[in-house]
């Protein structure tokens, strides 16, 4: 499907771009072009990579000229620019609006103007049953995407969300790892707190299951295990042979204990397809008399959440850290 294509990647130079690159390069795609705002992120890659498929477009999300100038020619877009920290979006608030919001459809409204096929965008767990303003903004994001799916005839608009990508730059991973080699106590939260696992692969998985398979208005999941973050710590100095402290300090600003990747509602309508669960756009209109008058049975009241789903065990967890470059 990729075969002479080209494909633009939103916020490419973070870790999902990354992995996407590795993924394709060696492929029959015709060209990757990176749109990002960080030009030494930029730069950096092109000298990692050195590769004349990757090209190189200086722009902002919040900027809808720059996205309609940069998708000229695009046949596919993975929309992954975000704001992610959920402390940074807490104290900024407008800021993660402005980028994971209205970036979003800034995005959109330059791809269904360029006649791009398909456009994937990347959500996450903390957009379900969200606390925090990145969950928020991430949860409108979604909304966002699924009302451009409706009319946006030539352009096939899907979604993907999930936890946790493990030592991405989002991840806990990389800091506790960074403690471990200088010897200070593990920061932990609380142990008992959960987060999905999975790593960039299974991740760049996951959207090309969605792009492959996905109707307008999507939203795809992958069935992931769990861990506690006190066994992740525990895994973590086995790995490095540590023997550092394991510091409890409470939750932070707008944490959850456990992470959601399906809420009641989706979970109910939910099409399962064996790795994965399709949520299909609800794509009933304004007329509503259909609302009041012709509801569904609630017939499962359940979430899909990091503390219901499978937990991994010791040996999984350590089989799960030894796919990932944590050294």
């Amino acid at each position: 499907m990729f075969k002479n294509k080209i494909l633009l990647i939103t916020g490419g130079t973070g870790s999902f771009g990354n992995a996407v690159l590795d993924r394709f390069l060696d492929s029959d795609i015709k060209e990757i072009r990176i749109f990002s705002r960080d030009e030494k992120k930029q730069h950096d890659m092109r000298v990692a990579f050195n590769n004349s498929k990757i090209k190189f477009y200086i722009g902002d999300v919040r900027n809808e000229n720059s996205l309609r100038d940069a998708m000229i020619g695009v046949d596919y877009v993975f929309h992954a620019a975000a704001l992610k920290q959920v402390p940074s979006c807490e104290f900024y608030p407008i800021e993660a609006v402005n980028t994971n919001v209205l970036g979003t459809e800034n995005v959109l409204n330059a791809a269904i103007s360029n006649n791009v096929e398909r456009v994937v965008c990347l959500s996450t767990d903390k957009a379900v049953y969200p606390i925090n303003a990145m969950g928020v903004s991430k949860a409108m994001m979604e909304k966002v995407f699924v009302a451009k799916s409706r009319n946006s005839k030539n352009t096939i608009i899907i979604g993907t969300r999930y936890g946790n990508v493990m030592a991405s730059r989002g991840s806990v991973i990389p800091h506790f790892i960074d403690q471990i080699k200088s010897g200070k106590p593990i920061t932990v939260t609380d142990p008992n707190m959960t987060r999905f696992m999975m790593t960039l692969d299974h991740a760049v998985e996951l959207v090309l299951y969605a792009f492959n398979n996905g109707k307008s208005g999507d939203i795809f999941v992958q069935k992931s295990p769990a861990s506690t973050i006190g066994e992740l710590a525990k895994s973590l100095k086995d790995v490095f042979k540590s023997e550092v402290e394991i510091k409890n300090i409470g939750i932070r600003h707008a944490e959850k204990m456990h992470e959601t990747l399906l809420s009641k509602e989706e979970f109910m309508v939910a099409e399962d397809l064996g790795e994965y669960y399709r949520v299909a756009a609800d794509n009933r209109d304004l007329n509503y008399d259909k609302y009041f008058s012709k509801g569904s049975e609630i017939v499962k009241l359940e979430e899909y959440n990091s503390y219901n789903t499978h937990r991994l065990s010791e040996i999984e967890l350590k089989d799960l850290l030894a796919q990932i470059d944590i050294k």
